[in-house]
């Protein structure tokens, strides 16, 4: 049976016009901007979200770090790529999805995302999380 929390966060971002969402109890974080976004913002901000559950329009590897980084316990997308799922199974975090792939492709349809390509061979969240800024800056993607 799914948790309450992953529950909560799912149903929010089914009715809401948010693009992540965050939530433990009472507690809630939603987000309406697009990719990595919202979750570097949180990690720069400080969000404590240890044992939170999340529900994510689209999770590839590059989102798949910055969650293992938020501390987060469950994660649910729509659309999730092979790599995000093995990088949460080896955070230990519990994932689910409507849809299986086999990359995130950008947003022009023409390849893979940026951010999955930033982080293709990298093998911890913290280089992932450099590198994900690194990307970020270089696409002029300002907090």
């Amino acid at each position: 049976m799914e948790h309450n929390d992953l529950a909560a966060a799912r149903e929010l971002l089914e009715t809401g016009s948010y693009t992540c969402v965050v939530c433990r109890e009472n507690t809630i974080y939603t987000a309406t901007e697009r990719g990595v976004k919202p979750l570097v913002r949180w990690l720069t901000e400080g969000l404590e979200a240890k044992n939170f559950s999340a529900a994510d329009r689209v999770v590839g590897r590059a989102t798949a770090y910055l969650y293992c980084l938020l501390g987060v316990r469950e994660v649910y997308a729509h659309v999730m790529s092979r790599a995000a799922a093995e990088v949460l199974e080896a955070g230990r975090i519990y994932h689910s999805c409507g849809t299986l792939v086999d990359n995130i492709i950008n947003r022009q349809g023409t390849g893979i995302c940026p951010f999955e390509a930033a982080v293709l061979h990298i093998q911890d969240p913290q280089t992932a999380l450099t590198a994900i800024r690194e990307k970020m800056a270089q696409m002029n993607i300002s907090l």
